[in-house]
């Protein structure tokens, strides 16, 4: 599996996630202009990286294809705390994952975090984010 797949940009829409220079991004916003003379209409793409929450954007013609990275949400419980990185277990395969509390922690919810609480956390490109917490 290669954490990504090729999608046409006119079927993207805000809320969605695609690459931008090899990092995931949440599509904030996608306007587009109409066709001229002798060209194809673009679309120019707003997003915001998952991991360092970056602004970035790219102008693309609507027929092009752009890469989107498949995103893995799964759940796991947190095993262990130290003031840098939160341990975590995933609760189906019990797979162990060091995870860096910057930028590896939804902003959010870094302080509601403590061990035994189980969390969701996205896996995609060989990366690891806690998003939020599950409920109990």
């Amino acid at each position: 599996m290669g954490d990504k797949t090729k999608v046409q940009v006119s079927k993207l829409k805000p809320g969605r996630y695609i690459l931008i220079d090899g990092e995931p991004c949440r599509i904030g916003n996608i306007t587009v202009s109409s066709p001229g003379k002798h060209g194809s209409a673009k679309a120019r793409i707003e997003a915001v990286g998952i991991f360092d929450g970056k602004v970035r954007s790219i102008v693309k013609p609507t027929s092009a294809e752009v890469e989107v990275p498949i995103i893995d949400k799964r759940t796991a419980q947190i095993i262990a705390m130290t003031p840098d990185t939160v341990q975590i277990m995933d609760m189906e395969t019990y797979e162990l994952y060091d995870v860096p509390i910057e930028g590896g922690v939804a902003d959010d919810i870094k302080n509601q975090l403590k061990e035994g609480i189980n969390v969701e956390y996205w896996e995609t490109l060989g990366r690891i984010k806690i998003m939020k917490l599950k409920g109990e």
